[in-house]
């Protein structure tokens, strides 16, 4: 989505908000096109009202107010975005990939610097990068919309109750009965924490070249061992999923046996370690396949997701083909 064509000193200060209204927008939705969508609305709606703004709070305030209006409009007539393990249980190796399911169902990954603004507070900055994370942004998605407005205000952005309440038009007793249970319910969501991938160390930059490796090679035995004993794949859009490293094995040799003569471009999903997989073409060069977001924890890969859509790879800035 293109930013606004109209040059002016006010839309200058609009669109300095930009990214981070994107990163609420990507967490309230699920979808980086969505977000898209939803902040280029809310810097309209801003720049048409500009000249009513009479300053009584913040501008970032002010398009904080229309972008929750915004997302809020728009999620009443969405079903909720998920990822696959929150749909179903794991399937045999066995199983045929069946049909994709609509883009509209499932969450998206995202570029770290479509979402979390490059400068300001350190600290504010891993606050912004650990809930951009693919499990977190789908656990948000169990909240109701307004519940999740509350939570990302008043944890991830810090706004006070006071703030939150103005801005919902509400009490603060309500802000705070909302964020209790949305909390509650974040609670019951697996929300582990893997390594970012600004902060991996020499053992985990190790691995995930050992996995580069073995996949290029499509070494399935070296691939396997970098598993643990109950990791997982996901493929959206496509709805089943697959656990454990004998499944795993059964799947690369499978259905999955088409990634073969594959290539791995190291990039950054979600703020985690992630790769561009192109996949090898008939005239035998690459092209884009999948975007695979993984998951370390204790040494080993717990879970890879691979985002099989190829309009990704523009998100990224990847090439068209290598």
């Amino acid at each position: 989505m293109s930013q606004l064509a109209v040059s002016d000193p006010g839309m200058d200060q609009l669109e300095q908000h930009r990214v981070e209204l994107r990163g609420y927008c990507y967490r309230m939705l699920g979808s980086t096109f969505d977000a898209d969508d939803a902040v280029q609305e809310t810097l309209v709606r801003a720049w048409q009202a500009l000249d009513r703004f009479e300053g009584r709070a913040s501008m970032r305030s002010w398009l904080y107010r229309i972008a929750t209006n915004v997302c809020l409009d728009g999620l009443r007539s969405r079903q909720r975005r998920a990822l696959p393990m929150d749909l179903s249980s794991p399937v045999p190796s066995t199983t045929e990939p069946g049909e994709p399911l609509p883009e509209a169902t499932w969450i998206e990954p995202v570029p770290d610097g479509d979402v979390v603004p490059p400068d300001g507070d350190p600290a504010q900055r891993v606050v912004f990068q650990d809930t951009v994370r693919l499990a977190f942004v789908a656990a948000l998605q169990h909240l109701p919309p307004r519940q999740r407005a509350v939570l990302i205000l008043r944890e991830v952005l810090c706004w006070q109750a006071t703030e939150v309440a103005e801005l919902l038009d509400t009490s603060v007793a309500s802000v705070n009965s909302a964020l209790q249970r949305a909390r509650a319910t974040l609670g019951r969501s697996d929300l582990r924490e893997p390594p970012r991938a600004d902060a991996l160390d020499e053992t985990e930059r190790a691995l995930l070249a050992r996995y580069v490796t073995a996949f290029e090679a499509y070494d399935i035995p070296s691939l396997v061992a970098l598993l643990h004993e109950d990791a997982s794949i996901s493929m959206p859009p496509l709805a089943l999923w697959l656990k454990g490293r004998e499944d795993l094995r059964g799947w690369y040799l499978g259905f999955g046996i088409g990634c073969k003569g594959s290539r791995l471009v190291p990039i950054v999903a979600n703020g985690s370690p992630a790769f561009a997989q192109y996949r090898l073409a008939a005239d035998g060069g690459h092209e884009p396949w999948s975007i695979q977001v993984l998951e370390i924890s204790d040494g080993r890969i717990a879970h890879v997701h691979h985002f099989l859509d190829p309009a990704l790879f523009a998100r990224f800035d990847l090439p068209a083909r290598l």
